[in-house]
Parts: structure tokens; C-alpha cells; sequence
């Protein structure tokens, strides 16, 4: 068994991998068709051709596409980003303190969103079809179908604008105390944790509900048992699979809602990174950025399928 699941595990990573590489393909593709680059940026509109065509000679712009991506394939294989064409700094050391502050906010985010929706999608399955079980799936179907930047600008008008109780934009160097650490993450987190909380608490109460309708649930049921050790001792165990598989998706959704919410509300993250890459077309920045958004992304998925495999043994037998 261990065989089979440690050959499934290299083959998840060996397709991300091969993911990965059509990623920085389809990035290098997209990039050919956004107008101008990083010399027309840089000079300007006023710019005389003969000007922006020596900067993109000494920037080797120049250069065949394809010649430019290898160059840089091989270096990030080695861990080297390059340095950026803006500024002229390293690209890891752009990306250091913007992958922290991302890194936090999807951890805060995490803390908040995780314990809250498996808690509630634990008791809807214990109690479905009660009215608490219909009033949580009802506010979960809510928050799923409205975008991540329409519960951010309702936040905003709500309690930065009306209530005046919050900031509208997240400056981190205001977090010296736990009241501006607190004030400063409070609208994107809850942006985010609305739509992470309810996708994770509707597959954790279906996932919950599988486990308690199982033959020896039932059995347990017939026998007398009471309700709290058939769900903790019977249903729960069974369920623990599943339930990871599904914190990993809904976390994975974390990097597609963090670019709205970095740029919604000014946050100094990777997403925002991301943005101000390609508005100035800076290829190295733009690169390495999708990369690790790619990476972590496809990190997550891998956790749920591994999860999925050690959970339920039919999918070892593919």
C-alpha cells in the first residue's frame, strides 16, 4: 500500500511540476500580446523610437522571446529570479517582504475560517434538516454566490464609510499595537473568510453527512449509543479525509480571492506585486510572481488529493 501511494504522490508532483512549466509558457504567450513594454513604460509617451530601441537593446529586450525565456527557465531552476527590469533590484528580494505580508494575511484568514466552518458544517450534519442547519446553509449559498469584490466594497461603505469604525485601506506599518494589527487586516480578513467560510462549511457538512449515514454509524445507532460517541467515536474519524480534502480546496481559493482583496484595499502583498508587474510589464517580477502563486495553488491541491488517497482506498486503484 505504501508503494502505491508514495508512486501516486510522485506522480501529483511530477504533473505540477510539468504545470508549472505551461504556466511560465502561457505567462511568456499572454505577455506577447499586452501593447508596449517595459522601455515604452519607463520613457514614456514622448519617448523617440530611436530612445525606447536603445533601451530595449541594453535591457536585451531584443532579443528573440523564446531565447529570453530559456535564459530565465534556467535560472529560476536554480533558485534565480534575475533582477528586476523597473529597478534594477533582485526579484526574491522584491518578493520577500510582499510573500510575508501575503503569507499572513492567508494565515490569519486560515485561523479565522477554518475552526468557524467546521464547527458550523459539523453541527448542521448533526442537526439537518433543523432550522440552525437551514439558516447556515441558507447564509452559506448567499455568501458563495456574491464575489469576493462586491462583500469588499460593502465592507468598506459598511464600516469604513457609515460606521466609520474601520480604515478602508490595510497599512501594515500601522501594526505596532494589537489595536492597529487588529484594525488593519480586520476588512480584508472578513472579505476573504466570508467566501473561504462558506465553501468549506458546505463540504464539511456533506462530508459529515456521508459518515453518519454508514453501515456501522447505524449499527451504533440500533445499539443504543448516544449521539455525542456515535459522531465523535463513529462519524468523525471516518470523515477526517474528506474534511482535510476539503479545507485544502477551499483554501486554494485563498489565492484567487487575495488578488482582489490586495488590490481592493491597498494591501502591500503579492497580488498587489502581481498587478504593478504588469502594468509595467516587468517579465522577471511578473514571472516569478505567477510562479509561486502557481506553486502554492497547486501545493494545496496536492494535500487534498494526497488526502483524498490516504482516505478512501478505492482511489489507490485507479
Amino acid at each position: 500500500m505504501n508503494g502505491i501511494v508514495a508512486r501516486l504522490i510522485g506522480a501529483r508532483i511530477l504533473t505540477s511540476a510539468l504545470i508549472l512549466f505551461l504556466v511560465s509558457v502561457m505567462i511568456l504567450v499572454a505577455a506577447q500580446f499586452l501593447p508596449g513594454d517595459v522601455a515604452q513604460e519607463l520613457l514614456g509617451q514622448s519617448a523617440t523610437p530611436e530612445a525606447v530601441a536603445g533601451l530595449r537593446h541594453a535591457m536585451h529586450l531584443d532579443q528573440p522571446a523564446p531565447l529570453r525565456f530559456l535564459e530565465w527557465l534556467m535560472d529560476a531552476a536554480r533558485g534565480r529570479f534575475g533582477n528586476s527590469l523597473v529597478n534594477g533590484n533582485p526579484v526574491s528580494s522584491l518578493i520577500g517582504d510582499r510573500l510575508r505580508n501575503t503569507a499572513v494575511l492567508a494565515a490569519i484568514t486560515a485561523a479565522v475560517s477554518v475552526p468557524l466552518s467546521l464547527a458550523a458544517g459539523v453541527a448542521a450534519a448533526i442537526l439537518r434538516d433543523r432550522p440552525l442547519d437551514r439558516i447556515l446553509s441558507l447564509v452559506s449559498i448567499a455568501l458563495v454566490s456574491v464575489p469576493e469584490f462586491l462583500v469588499a466594497t460593502l465592507a468598506v461603505l459598511l464600516f469604513a464609510v457609515k460606521l466609520r469604525w474601520l480604515p478602508a485601506l490595510s497599512s501594515v506599518s500601522n501594526t505596532h499595537s494589537w489595536t492597529g494589527f487588529m484594525r488593519a487586516y480586520a476588512l480584508p480578513v472578513m472579505t476573504l473568510a466570508c467566501v473561504i467560510c462558506a465553501q468549506m462549511f458546505r463540504m464539511t457538512r456533506a462530508a459529515v453527512i456521508d459518515a453518519l449515514r454508514a453501515p456501522h454509524v447505524e449499527m451504533a445507532l440500533l445499539k443504543g449509543a448516544s449521539r455525542s460517541r456515535i459522531v465523535l467515536r463513529h462519524a468523525l474519524p471516518n470523515a477526517v479525509g474528506p474534511v482535510a480534502n476539503a479545507v485544502a480546496l477551499s483554501l486554494s481559493f485563498l489565492f484567487g480571492g487575495v488578488i482582489i482583496v490586495e488590490v481592493i484595499f491597498n494591501y502591500p502583498g503579492m497580488a498587489k506585486l502581481t498587478v504593478d508587474a504588469v502594468s509595467t510589464r516587468d517579465m522577471p517580477l511578473l514571472q516569478a510572481c505567477a510562479l509561486i502563486f502557481s506553486a502554492g495553488y497547486l501545493a494545496l491541491v496536492s494535500l487534498a488529493d494526497i488526502a483524498a488517497i490516504l482516505s478512501n482506498p478505492r482511489l489507490r486503484h485507479p
